[in-house]
This record gives structure tokens, sequence and C-alpha cells, in this order.
């Protein structure tokens, strides 16, 4: 066999597994990052966190919470205990949450 044509498979092979990996990282990296669950915004007893499509708020009172698309339509009117409330949301996107004085844009 020519050393030339064992040199070009091994390199194409070894360039294989470097994209392979990098693809495997950027995945493992994007699914880490779907797992965080990062505290947009903490005011006034209230705390809003959003994470894999549910919009989570923490109050330490009764309160209304509005959640809005990024173009303004109303998704949900919700009235919450003092607690932890999740809110399911339809689909990926940026929603604007209104609570009390707070708003708040989340990526979801």
């Amino acid at each position: 066999m020519n050393k030339r044509f064992v040199t070009i498979s091994l390199v194409l092979v070894a360039a294989a597994q470097l994209l392979t990996v990098s693809a495997v990282t950027r995945s493992v990296a994007r699914r880490d990052a779907d797992r965080q669950e990062q505290l947009v915004a903490s005011a006034d007893g209230v705390e809003i966190y959003g994470n894999n499509g549910v919009i989570t708020i923490k109050s330490n009172h009764k309160t209304t919470v509005r959640v809005f698309t990024i173009l303004g339509q109303l998704v949900s009117t919700t009235s919450i205990q003092p607690g932890t409330t999740r809110i399911k949301v339809a689909s990926r996107g940026i929603y604007i949450v209104k609570v009390d004085n707070i708003t708040q844009k989340i990526a979801l």
C-alpha cells in the first residue's frame, strides 16, 4: 500500500473523529445549559426563573402573574399563592413576565 494513501487515510479518519468529538461537546454543553435554572429577576420577595419551557415564580405573598409573548399577546394570567408556582408555556421563545411591579424578559 502506498505511504501517501495511508497518510491521507489517517488524516481523514482523525479529522472525522475530531468533528464527532466537537459535535458531541456542543451537544453536551447545550444540554447542560438547558438544565441550568438561572435566576433572572429578584425583587420585593419575588424571584422569576425560566428553564425548558417553564417559567417559575417564587413569591412570599399572593399576587397575579401575567405572561406575554414578545409581541405583546397575553399568554397566561394566573393568581398565585405564596411559594413556588410553575407556568408551562406552549413553545420556546422570548416572553415578558409581569409580577407586581416587576417586568422581566425570559428566554426559553
